[in-house]
Parts: structure tokens; C-alpha cells; sequence
């Protein structure tokens, strides 16, 4: 399984929600808290070409964006194979 990775912050709903679907998934994932650390913000940022708002998912190298793209993918059926080695 690929690498997965989340910054997030704990007041965060959709962070929340991001995290359960993972969970619930079976995926173990790396999670980075902004909200604790700031100085990741800038690196956040950078990696998701801009996108500032929590959470951002990365699945390997890939940027996924936020929960809604996450999910989105989980119902169109396409979320496993981008989690699958």
C-alpha cells in the first residue's frame, strides 16, 4: 500500500472525516498537525500547488486535495486502486 499522508489541524470536521474513511479503510497513514506545528503550513502549501485549507491528502506522490476529492474518489470506485501498490 502507498504511503499516505495528511495535514491537518484537531478543530477540523473534514480532517476528522478524512481520517475515519482511512480508518475505516484499513489504511494507516502519517498525519501532520499545522495547527501545532505552523512552520509546516509553508511546506503544506507548497506541496498542494497552493491549497491552503486543512486537510490536504497525499497518497505517494500524489496530491488528492481536500475530503471532498478524497471521498469523491471512494465513490466513483477509484480510491483503492490509488491507495494499491
Amino acid at each position: 500500500m502507498k504511503t499516505v499522508e495528511l495535514y491537518t489541524t484537531p478543530i477540523c470536521g473534514y480532517c476528522a472525516a478524512a481520517k475515519r474513511l482511512l480508518s475505516q479503510k484499513g489504511v494507516s497513514f502519517s498525519e501532520v498537525n499545522v495547527m501545532a506545528q505552523p512552520e509546516r503550513r509553508a511546506e503544506m502549501t507548497q506541496r498542494a500547488n497552493g491549497g491552503r485549507t486543512v486537510p490536504q491528502i497525499f497518497i505517494g506522490d500524489m496530491h488528492i486535495g481536500g475530503f471532498d476529492d478524497m471521498n469523491a474518489l471512494e465513490r466513483a470506485g477509484k480510491l483503492d486502486a490509488l491507495l494499491a501498490d
